[in-house]
């Protein structure tokens, strides 16, 4: 099934995934696909175990061809969603205590059920 889907179809179902995932989770979504000239940050939600702001970048993936979750964000795409974060908080009215940039990978296997991984603070 999943062969038959583009690339930006397969990412945009693990990025659902990823905020039914949060909500479950009693989390709060505030953005999807915030774009601005310098790029896109996939999700920004606010975690209340933590009481943290959270920039979440979203990596799906149908095979382990490319690696997992943990090679999916090399430093250069954290300095960039560092700068995303920066300018989304800029246009923000509201302050944050805690602010943090995680990544989720899914793993979408034709025949199984997806697999979500998340790795907290990678930023």
């Amino acid at each position: 099934m999943t062969q038959s889907r583009t690339r930006a179809q397969i990412g945009a179902l693990g990025e659902q995934l990823v905020v039914d995932h949060l909500c479950a989770l009693g989390w709060r979504v505030l953005a999807r696909n915030w774009r601005c000239r310098y790029g896109e940050l996939d999700v920004i939600a606010f975690d209340p175990g933590a009481a943290a702001l959270v920039f979440i970048e979203v990596k799906t993936r149908t095979s382990d061809q490319f690696g997992g979750v943990a090679q999916a964000v090399s430093p250069d795409k954290v300095r960039r969603l560092r700068r995303l974060a920066g300018l989304w908080l800029a246009g923000q009215t509201r302050s944050w205590s805690q602010i943090r940039i995680d990544v989720l990978g899914v793993r979408i296997i034709p025949g199984g059920a997806p697999e979500i991984s998340h790795v907290l603070g990678v930023g």
